[in-house]
């Protein structure tokens, strides 16, 4: 039987193994949960929603072993690996609620009635930064739906996902949620079978894969594939507020995060006060491994990502960037807090994603060079706008689907995409609707 090892990435050591899923084994795990989906789906609303509650109480007893195998796996420090987890397992209930009203039958008058209907099979692909919460997000709204899920995790995180699955299916029936590890061969085989839906978040390049895929049997797709965040820092900012979002949002998980903050534009009238307290601010931050004490930044998920950051640094070194804060080249596993700045359109900085901790700054002497600069991307995830008088007229035109105004993007709306950076959305009653098929019964 072939195994998937998982690693730390800090020692390379193995962590535990898993079997993988191959190609050849993909029709049987799908006719499991196409056979598992009929009773499921025969459950009322009010039926599945106890059994995900009972399935979600059972995760209180592996708290603190689900922490300790996502800070292992990909790194990320305790309290923050923690903080997934207890948000995970305590938000369930009030989050199958928000789901179960979503999808509850809506009266239009005149003997019409909405229907929110099982699709089938939903395969969720998820990514190895957040193994357990953006699993989770898609998870949910799937099974609450009535729909069967195959669970195919990041080949980064996989004892994280195995421990996640395995306790829930202490209560779940038989087949309605399962599990396939492997890389991306073993996702290409899900994608290409006999499902209903795939949700995925991860690359652009595996998106438009899928979306190819998909496109023969019309499969359902949610996809959340990452971004280029812009940030703009206008005169008027309350420059300490924006100096302290610019550094977070860009060092947060190691800068690992889909919404982490790419670019920054910022008034040349303000540049260098803002550069000034940029690094001062990036200079506090520690690395280190996830149990060190006081470490803010851990280390990169593993060899290849950290050369492609390295490759970005170097890149934007050779076309004349200024390292304010650290260099160009880095041992593994880590990236140190870095700043750079006089970043140009034609650097890998400024039109690639990174996801490593760099604060990466260009001036503009005129708005509507900061919007279009920050506009020049295909990616459209999330962007965020500091200022006073203008800031609001400012977002109206970033191209993001998610646009903060002094504060980061998201909030409590859908989680969605503009342009490249996604196709459909979740969260919220329309996100969870998007798992199902609407039906509209006349009576």
């Amino acid at each position: 039987m072939s195994m998937l090892v998982s690693y730390d990435p800090i020692t390379q050591l193995a962590l535990g193994e898993v079997p993988i899923t191959t190609a050849e084994k993909m029709p049987g795990v799908v006719k499991r949960a196409k056979h598992a989906q009929k009773s499921w789906a025969a459950l009322s609303l009010s039926e599945r929603h106890q059994q995900v509650i009972l399935a979600y109480e059972q995760l209180v007893k592996v708290q603190e072993p689900l922490t300790l195998l996502i800070s292992k796996e990909m790194g990320k420090d305790y309290q923050r690996a923690s903080y997934e987890v207890t948000g995970t397992v305590q938000n369930a209930d009030y989050f199958c609620q928000e789901i179960a009203s979503a999808l509850a039958p809506e009266s239009q008058g005149h003997g019409v009635e909405l229907q929110y209907r099982p699709l089938g099979v939903v395969a969720v692909i998820s990514p190895w930064n957040y193994p357990l919460a953006m699993a989770n997000n898609l998870l949910l709204p799937a099974l609450m739906a009535g729909n069967t899920v195959v669970l195919k995790p990041s080949e980064e995180t996989p004892l994280v996902a195995d421990l996640f699955v395995n306790t829930l299916n202490e209560v779940l029936p038989e087949g309605v949620l399962q599990i396939a590890h492997g890389d991306a061969e073993t996702g290409k085989a899900l994608v290409n079978a006999d499902i209903n839906m795939v949700a995925f978040t991860g690359s652009l390049a595996a998106g438009k894969h899928i979306m190819a895929s998909a496109a023969s049997s019309l499969k359902r797709l949610v996809m959340e594939l990452g971004g280029n965040d812009a940030m703009i820092v206008m005169a008027s900012a309350d420059i300490d507020k924006a100096v302290q979002f610019a550094v977070a949002s860009s060092f947060e998980n190691a800068g690992q995060m889909c919404t982490s903050t790419e670019r920054v534009y910022v008034d040349a009238r303000i540049a260098d006060e803002f550069e000034q307290k940029v690094v001062a601010l990036a200079s506090r931050y520690q690395v280190g491994p996830w149990d060190q004490k006081n470490v803010n930044i851990g280390p990169i998920v593993n060899q290849k990502q950290h050369k492609s950051v390295l490759s970005q640094l170097k890149d934007a070194e050779e076309k004349g960037a200024r390292f304010l804060l650290g260099t160009a080249d880095y041992e593994l596993p880590f990236i140190q807090p870095t700043v750079v700045a006089d970043i140009t359109a034609d650097m890998c900085l400024e039109h690639d994603e990174t996801f490593g901790p760099i604060v990466a700054i260009s001036r503009f002497n005129h708005i509507s060079e900061a919007i279009t600069r920050a506009n020049a991307s295909p990616y459209g995830l999330g962007a965020t706008v500091f200022g006073g008088a203008g800031a609001a007229d400012v977002a109206e035109q970033m191209e993001a689907g998610m646009v903060g105004v002094n504060q980061g993007p998201g909030g409590a709306g859908p989680w969605v995409g503009a342009k490249q950076s996604g196709f459909g959305f979740h969260g919220t009653a329309a996100g969870h609707r998007q798992f199902t098929q609407l039906r509209i019964i006349s009576k």
